[in-house]
């Protein structure tokens, strides 16, 4: 086949049929990726699915922030595959990921290695582990570097406290990082492939603990999916409870992690307050919909539970005082100038390395890449009332410390606003059938970052192939890139300055 005349592109929230999507010979999707890429776009999901029982399909998911719109693109895969990474490393990930889930190889990967340790269920084992196909979680070969005085530092997968397990291998030359090795995937959950066939009485309960703190944004997304593929649009009323319930939890999370940083760096009095205040957000949330994370607040259709004028003026009383006392614990860390000397130059991740590795969220902002959903690809109550990129440059510890800040006065705004201003109408809306043999994508900006959900449907309006991409999948390489040539006590600081998901990237 060759290349269409011209692209297809959709709206965040949107859907179209599957037989819309481009399709393209392998060459034509690999030259139209990257030249959308060079020209400004980026990889937002990449993933590939069963294709009527026969072969893969693979399918791209470009973001053009400055056009506000997505571009779908769809080619067909072999056993074997040229892969794109060299030209394009934001995918390495992606295709390490398809390759295990799929068997598929992608020829030419700089770096093909396991990605979470679980069977491959299709196709040979590009790992070929053993006779079985069964993962050794764990085994895997990893980056050594050589030399007299090099030595080698292993930490996880097991921590101290209460983490999921990762394990993070230091090639060191001293006390400085040479390099950072990140393996993840010790406990895959499967929940894509749970997925399949739904959605099912538990899709949304799976969706609320992709992310255990990002339970409002992936429900959220969730429930776009769902009402695109049933061309539903939901009332401004429930469109704004749940932006306010997405700015509560993101609220909470920055909060929390500045008394992190806090006491990362000893500072114990904005560590100890902001523990605090972060339960103060949290039991906001708790008063919109009786849970601390939100979970039973986002629903298919709407809302599960609306929002009164008396709760609404009551938490907009309760925020008062909130606010200024988040406004007292962070400022007095970010007036100590012992504090800001042990955030700033530490952990620099370049612009340059942030765009090619397709850093989302926090992450990206702080090296000075405006990537915010809710200004790009605004949906519902962001629609027309965000305009407010918050944008750091230097790409340290302090900058991430700082965009954390910065958008806590920038939600808090938001939410007084919206609190006091809530439109009339109902909570929630009976959703349709959902449409066949389509697809729909859905983005939302969740405390981290991007939060991407593409789904597919068959013939019956069923799930074929539902992909979920946290923004920690594309974060954790940005924190490896943060340690190179560090000393490897920052470690530990950059990491909380990162803070990411490893649930979110073990689905």
């Amino acid at each position: 086949m060759t290349s269409p005349p011209s692209l297809l592109s959709l709206k965040n929230g949107g859907s179209l049929p599957l037989a819309r999507v481009p399709e393209l010979d392998y060459d034509g999707f690999a030259a139209t990726l990257r030249a959308e890429v060079e020209g400004g776009g980026r990889v937002a999901a990449y993933f590939a699915a069963p294709d009527q029982g026969e072969g893969l399909a693979l399918y791209a998911l470009l973001a053009r922030d400055w056009k506000e719109d997505l571009v779908p693109l769809r080619t067909r895969l072999g056993s074997r595959f040229a892969s794109l990474t060299p030209a394009c490393p934001q995918l390495h990930l992606f295709e390490r990921e398809i390759a295990e889930q799929f068997g598929v190889l992608p020829e030419g990967h700089p770096w093909f290695k396991p990605l979470r340790f679980h069977p491959v269920r299709r196709g040979r084992d590009p790992w070929e582990r053993n006779q079985q196909g069964l993962p050794v979680c764990g085994d895997m070969p990893y980056y050594r570097v050589e030399g007299e005085e090099v030595h080698e530092v292993a930490v996880g997968p097991v921590h101290a406290g209460v983490i999921e397990p990762g394990h993070f291998r230091f090639q060191c030359h001293g006390e400085r990082v040479m390099h950072l090795e990140i393996s993840l995937g010790y406990q895959h959950r499967g929940i894509e492939e749970q997925l399949s066939g739904g959605p099912h009485p538990a899709t949304l309960y799976r969706m609320e603990t992709v992310a255990g703190d990002t339970s409002i944004g992936h429900a959220s997304a969730y429930c776009m999916v769902l009402e695109a593929l049933a061309d539903l649009q939901i009332s401004p009323r429930a469109a704004a409870l749940r932006a306010i319930a997405l700015e509560l939890e993101r609220l909470a999370n920055h909060v929390g992690d500045i008394g992190a940083l806090a006491g990362d760096v000893g500072f114990l009095p904005t560590a100890s307050f902001c523990g605090r205040i972060r339960g103060d957000y949290l039991n906001l949330s708790a008063e919109l919909c009786g849970s601390r994370f939100g979970r039973g607040q986002v629903r298919p259709g709407g809302c599960g539970f609306d929002l009164d004028e008396a709760r609404a003026a009551a938490i907009l009383e309760r925020l008062k005082a909130i606010e200024r006392d988040t406004r007292g614990a962070t400022e007095l860390f970010f007036d100590t100038p012992s504090a800001l000397a042990r955030m700033e130059g530490t952990g620099t991740v370049s612009v340059a390395d942030a765009e090619a590795l397709g850093l989302v969220g926090m992450a990206a902002r702080a090296c000075g890449l405006a990537r915010d959903v809710r200004l790009h690809h605004p949906h519902g109550a962001y629609a027309g009332s965000f305009d407010d990129c918050i944008i750091e440059e230097s790409g340290d510890v302090f900058a991430r410390a700082s965009i954390r800040r910065r958008e806590i006065h920038s939600s808090l705004a938001w939410l007084k606003q919206a609190l006091a201003s809530l439109p009339a109408g109902q909570a929630r809306r009976e959703v349709p059938p959902a449409a066949p043999q389509s697809l729909a994508v859905a983005l939302v900006e969740g405390w981290r970052g991007e939060l991407v959900h593409v789904g597919l449907t068959d013939a019956s309006g069923r799930f074929s192939r539902y992909k979920i991409v946290d923004p920690s999948f594309h974060n954790w390489s940005g924190l490896a890139m943060a340690l190179r040539n560090e000393q490897i006590s920052d470690f530990p600081l950059c990491n909380k300055s990162f803070n990411l998901s490893y649930c979110g990237f073990d689905l």
